[in-house]
């Protein structure tokens, strides 16, 4: 794992506000929803659930966004996408007050104990009750403070960045597949990638029976003008990457009609998207 930054680049404008909306959708083959996602704020007094849209200031504290996609029989997958939101809600902001008062932690370092316990708790759930046996989820999260994006993820879930300044779209998360390796080798294009018959056979995932996680993590300089978007593999189905990112790029975007789109297109699985747009 690289060394992340600990302060804003003073050459960049460090945005004052962040915009962002969520969409899930159970899609139309599905019985329920596998999918989770979780906005939230907080800071030294504590942490505040947020709604499925809304702006905000990042003076005050910081915010998190995380897409999750379970997996296991029954509903073992809907738990497990769930386990690992709220781990994150009790495991982060007690990291911020540490940082308030000064303690020496890097973001890397946070970042990797959100992913450990988290597995931790989905492996133990997985291994005491028959009815969850197996189960695991996918996470990628996206933590923002002025300036900067600190991310970390394992699975396919995916995290899409596009700047104002140009360059185009960038994945920045990579897929957990041997098919999303091969396709970053070079071996493999889109169309082949998306009709590979292994394509949604995981290499690393919380939980489902894996021993260790090493989640990939890493950071972001943030300006205003910036997107991301976090979404789940029920997304990225119903869109080839350049119609994607020719949403991305629209002046006028919201999650509820990317998702509500990616449905229309395909709808084979769940569909979850957070769309996170930096202001001034």
């Amino acid at each position: 794992m690289s060394a992340l930054p600990a302060t804003p680049n003073p050459e960049l404008h460090v945005p004052g506000t962040l915009r962002w909306s969520a969409q899930t959708h159970v899609g139309r083959v599905r019985a329920n929803n596998e999918d989770a996602f979780l906005a939230l704020t907080f800071d030294a007094e504590g942490v505040r659930r947020l709604g499925k849209v809304g702006e905000g200031g990042l003076a005050a504290g910081d915010y998190l966004f995380a897409v999750s996609d379970g997996m296991g029989g029954a509903k073992s997958g809907e738990f497990a996408s769930r386990i690992a939101v709220d781990q994150i809600t009790r495991l982060l902001p007690r990291n911020y007050r540490q940082d308030v008062i000064g303690l020496a932690t890097s973001f890397g370092d946070i970042l990797s104990e959100v992913f450990t316990r988290t597995h931790a708790e989905v492996s133990k759930l997985g291994a005491s009750y028959e009815e969850c046996r197996g189960m695991g989820a996918t996470l990628t999260l996206a933590w923002f403070k002025p300036g900067w994006l600190y991310f970390g993820h394992v699975g396919d879930s995916r995290l899409y960045y596009l700047p104002r300044t140009g360059g185009g779209m960038r994945q920045l998360s990579h897929d957990d597949t041997h098919v999303g390796w091969l396709r970053r080798q070079g071996k493999l294009n889109e169309r082949e990638e998306r009709t590979h018959p292994r394509r949604n056979l995981l290499s690393k995932a919380l939980g489902a029976g894996h021993q260790f996680v090493e989640p990939q993590i890493g950071a972001v300089g943030c300006e205003a003008g910036d997107r991301f978007l976090l979404c789940s593999d029920g997304l990225m189905d119903g869109f080839w990457d350049h119609a994607l990112a020719d949403r991305l790029g629209a002046p006028a975007l919201d999650a509820a009609t990317l998702v509500a789109d990616a449905v229309a297109e395909s709808g084979r699985d769940n569909t979850t998207a957070v769309l996170v747009e930096i202001g001034e």
